[in-house]
């Protein structure tokens, strides 16, 4: 697995992470803990250093089940979660939640249960409009400096927060929604991203599992795959999306490699800091995506994909209305 390094901080990871939430929480049921350590290690047999979870996947099973699946390798693993959300009687109560005070309560909480003593990469998991950015920044400075936390990021900010965080916290990385049926971050983002030295952790790469070309208009999903009461995944906007799968696919045949892994070469070409996180609760699908790694794209494969492309407006919403105001703010 070749390395990257994300933006300036000199923080160096697999090319590509792996997303653990789905793990726990998401795409359905939850896996079985066992099994769910095991894919996490067989990740780590495979070159994978950069594994993502937060407080919030469960909530707490997923921070628990990456601490157990990695404990074995510490200091050559990084690992990043994410404060920013409120939890009552261990159930999100709907809120968000950046207070200093929180923040220590929950980096101190997920040390424990992620079992090691400094976290490697934390996250405001998204902006709160109640505290000052500034005052974020601040309370993770304190963090750093006790030696509890290495390096500070942002989840689904905008340019100007981007910005303003920075001249107070250099950060490390922006992770947010970022793939080949998702350009947004391509207009104010990405050009921030490489002014400032940030680099960008893109989630849902494969646009939650479409961009694969295993889901159609007659997929059938879990009842408790929140992808239900998404706009992106109602029938009709699945059959208009198929046109984004049918270029991805074209150019992967001439490849000779899968439309899942031309589609992380795609976000991989974009920029060399760039790490996707894709996630997948199975075994074949984590070497399929790894093999994305190793695909090699030539700026006429990227012309051409982004031709064929031109003019398609990706149909349904990404987010319900309420949760797609907590993003890009």
């Amino acid at each position: 697995m070749h390395k990257r390094i994300l933006g300036k901080s000199g923080l160096e990871v697999s090319a590509l992470g792996l997303g653990c939430m789905g793990l726990s929480f998401g795409y359905g049921p939850p896996v079985d803990k066992q099994d769910g350590i095991r894919l996490i290690r067989a990740a780590v047999e495979r070159g994978v250093t950069f594994f993502d979870t937060a407080e919030i996947y469960g909530p707490f099973a997923n921070e628990e089940l990456v601490g157990e699946a990695l404990a074995p390798f510490k200091g050559t693993v990084i690992i990043a979660t994410k404060f920013g959300f409120g939890i009552a009687d261990g159930k999100p109560n709907g809120r968000l939640d950046s207070r200093p005070e929180h923040i220590r309560e929950v980096a101190e909480a997920s040390l424990k249960r992620l079992g090691v003593e400094a976290i490697d990469l934390l996250y405001q998991h998204r902006v709160d409009d109640a505290v000052p950015i500034e005052d974020v920044a601040g309370a993770v400075k304190e963090l750093i400096r006790a030696g509890k936390v290495k390096h500070f990021g942002l989840s689904e900010a905008g340019a100007q927060t981007v910005r303003r965080c920075d001249a107070g916290l250099a950060g490390t990385a922006l992770e947010s929604e970022y793939s080949f049926g998702w350009r947004e971050p391509e207009k104010e983002i990405l050009p921030t991203l490489e002014e400032l030295g940030i680099g960008f952790v893109p989630y849902s790469p494969l646009g939650r599992g479409f961009l694969t070309g295993k889901i159609d208009a007659s997929t059938q999903f879990d009842k408790s795959d929140f992808r239900n009461g998404l706009g992106r995944f109602t029938p009709e906007a699945r059959r208009a999306n198929e046109t984004l799968v049918r270029v991805l696919g074209t150019m992967a045949a001439r490849k000779n490699v899968t439309t899942a892994q031309l589609a992380l070469a795609w976000l991989l070409a974009q920029q060399p800091w760039i790490v996707p996180i894709p996630g997948t609760t199975k075994l074949s699908r984590l070497e399929e995506n790894l093999g994305g790694a190793e695909v090699a794209l030539t700026r006429q494969d990227l012309y051409e994909i982004d031709v064929s492309a031109s003019g398609f407006a990706v149909q349904g919403a990404r987010y319900p209305e309420h949760l797609e105001r907590l993003t890009g703010r």
